[in-house]
């Protein structure tokens, strides 16, 4: 006995059904390039969608760092014994006239960070977050002492590059 074949159904295509396919791709399309447009115009400092002008202004340039050789020594407080703090600094901006006022002024600069340095005790330096504090005063003193002979901080971030409490 022969065996009956059942019939295979093929699909049936549906009309317009590549056209709605390409709407929703044209649609996602469109809707990236709106997104990539605000997000240029916003980062580039040009202002908001509301009209009002950015904040901050664009970085412009490389990033550029300033090595503050060499590293500070300092003794500093401890309860039980004398202390060495030994703190590598750098500093970095995007501004070379702000790079090269710092240069200018290494004495002064040393000096305040020399200061701020040796008033600190081991207790305050014990944990992470003490030392992000330090760092924070560091750059606010480095950005004072810039502010006051360029007019504007310039220095847009201070690295510890070495950090030895002993």
């Amino acid at each position: 006995m022969a065996k009956a074949e059942a019939p295979v159904a093929e699909p049936v295509a549906k009309p317009g059904g590549q056209r709605g396919l390409i709407v929703i791709l044209v649609v996602a399309l469109l809707l990236i390039s709106a997104v990539c447009g605000y997000a240029l115009f916003a980062l580039r400092g040009h202002g908001t969608p509301s009209g009002e002008a950015s904040a901050a202004p664009a970085k412009q340039g490389p990033e550029l760092y300033l090595p503050l050789d060499p590293a500070f020594v300092v003794n500093f407080k401890s309860d039980e014994q004398q202390s060495y703090l030994q703190v590598g600094v750098t500093l970095m901006s995007h501004d070379q006239a702000a790079i090269d006022a710092a240069k200018g002024a290494d004495p002064v600069i040393r000096n305040a960070l020399v200061l701020l340095f040796s008033s600190q005790s081991s207790a305050d330096l014990a944990d992470v977050q003490g030392k992000q504090k330090l760092q924070a005063k560091a750059l606010d003193a480095v950005r004072k002492i810039l502010t006051d002979r360029l007019g504007r901080p310039g220095i847009d971030a201070l690295y510890f590059t070495s950090f030895v409490m002993q």
